[in-house]
C-alpha cells in the first residue's frame, strides 16, 4: 500500500511539472488580453502605421473622342489631335519622334488612344489649364488600359520646372497564349497609379529614352501627368501595342 501511495505521488508531481509551462503560457495570454493596449500620442496602437490623409477627390476625367475629319475614317484620319479631348479644362501634350501617329480608336463601344502605328517610343500627357497638380500623399491616377505582346505602360509626370519624369511602376494586362496560329488580344483592365512610392527617372522629351534617376522629386507642383510606352508599336492585329481608354486623376489642384 505504501508503494502504491509513493507511485501515486510521484506521478502527480511529474504531471504537475509537465503542465506548469502550459499553465504559465495560458495565464500570460489571459493577462495580455486583459491588459489595456498601449497607444501612441495620436491614438494608434504601436506597430500600426496609417496615412493621416485621405485620397483627394476626382480632379478631372478624360474619355477621348474621334477628332473631326473629312472623308472615310482611315488610319490617317484617326490620328490624335487636341480635338480628341472631351474635357475643356485639359491640354494634350505628345512626346516622341512619331507621336503624331497615335490614333483614336474604339473597342466595345469605348473610345481609346492606340500607339500601334508609332515607329518610336511615345508619351502622352494631360495638362490642366488652370492648376498645377499636387501628386503627394494618397493621390491616384485611375485608368482603363490594354497592353499586348510584352508592351507595358509607365506613368509620366512633368514637374513645374519643366523636367519630364518616368516612374518605375509598370502596367500590363492579361493576354491569352496563342492557339496554333491564332493570336489573342490583351484584356482591358482598370488599375491605379500611385505616385509617392516609386522611383523616378529623367525622360528625354525628344527621343523618349530613360536617363538618370531623380531622387525625391517635388511632386507637389506637377504641370502634366500621363504615360509612356517605351517600345515602338507593331501595327494592326495582335502585334505589340497599348490602348488607354480613359484617365481619372484624384489630386489636389494648386493655382498656377
Amino acid at each position: 500500500m505504501m508503494s502504491n501511495c509513493f507511485h501515486t505521488r510521484s506521478w502527480f508531481r511529474g504531471a504537475l511539472a509537465a503542465a506548469a509551462p502550459i499553465m504559465l503560457i495560458a495565464w500570460g495570454h489571459t493577462a495580455l488580453a486583459q491588459a489595456p493596449a498601449a497607444t501612441q500620442p495620436n491614438g494608434t496602437n504601436p506597430g500600426f502605421l496609417e496615412h493621416d490623409a485621405e485620397t483627394p477627390p476626382l480632379l478631372f476625367r478624360e474619355v477621348w473622342q474621334q477628332p473631326p475629319h473629312t472623308g472615310p475614317l482611315t488610319d490617317e484620319n484617326r490620328r490624335i489631335t487636341s480635338a480628341a479631348l472631351t474635357n475643356k479644362d485639359l491640354e494634350l501634350k505628345l512626346y516622341g519622334p512619331d507621336a503624331a501617329n497615335i490614333q483614336v480608336t474604339s473597342h466595345n463601344g469605348v473610345a481609346d488612344v492606340w500607339n500601334g502605328f508609332t515607329t518610336s517610343p511615345v508619351a502622352l500627357t494631360l495638362k490642366h489649364k488652370g492648376a498645377y497638380l499636387d501628386l503627394t500623399g494618397l493621390t491616384r491616377m485611375r485608368w482603363r488600359t490594354r497592353t499586348e505582346n510584352l508592351h507595358m505602360l509607365h506613368p509620366v509626370v512633368k514637374l513645374a520646372d519643366g523636367m519630364l519624369l518616368v516612374g518605375s511602376q509598370t502596367f500590363q494586362s492579361p493576354q491569352r497564349r496563342m492557339v496554333g496560329t491564332n493570336g489573342f488580344t490583351g484584356n482591358f483592365v482598370v488599375s491605379e497609379v500611385t505616385f509617392d512610392d516609386q522611383r523616378w527617372f529623367q525622360l528625354d522629351p525628344d527621343k523618349v529614352i530613360v536617363k538618370l534617376e531623380v531622387n525625391n522629386p517635388d511632386l507637389s507642383r506637377v504641370d502634366e501627368v500621363g504615360y509612356v510606352d517605351l517600345m515602338p508599336g507593331g501595327g494592326h492585329g495582335t502585334a505589340g501595342c497599348t490602348n488607354v481608354s480613359w484617365i481619372e486623376v484624384y489630386a489636389t489642384a494648386k493655382k498656377r
